[in-house]
């Protein structure tokens, strides 16, 4: 065991995972996943990712390819040339120039509650003045 804390993980461009992908840490993810990945740590995908799944994790660098939602609990920073298909939602968001992002996003840095807006009233659904209600 090292005494320098987090430990740093490689999966390159030849490695296909099908099913959930789970670490402590910090991962650098090249190759291709069919399934969720989740972290209490930092997610680095690379240039070649292909991911058809969910990601959980603290903070997410977005490269590659991306299918699904993407939680970070602090920051989702997304690089030059990612193609991402699914929501997003962190605290802190960066994009990159040339990115194709096609999702809805929720970056909420102060956790604040949204309160709703005040709706013009449609006005009352009476019956029209000067006619009897009924027949």
């Amino acid at each position: 065991m090292n005494g320098t804390g987090a430990s740093k993980n490689v999966l390159t461009s030849d490695v296909e995972i099908k099913g959930n992908l789970k670490f402590s840490g910090e991962l650098t993810f090249e190759g291709k996943i069919d399934g969720e990945i989740q972290t209490d740590g930092t997610l680095n995908l690379g240039d070649g990712a292909v991911i058809n799944g969910n990601i959980n994790a603290q903070n997410v660098v977005v490269r590659g390819k991306v299918n699904g939602n993407i939680v970070a609990k602090e920051k989702i920073d997304i690089k030059t040339k990612t193609e991402l298909f699914g929501d997003i939602r962190a605290s802190k968001l960066s994009v990159e120039e040339g990115v194709t992002f096609v999702g809805k996003t929720e970056v909420n840095p102060n956790k604040v509650s949204p309160t709703p807006a005040p709706r013009p009233s449609e006005g009352p659904k009476a019956p029209e003045a000067g006619k009897p209600p009924g027949r």
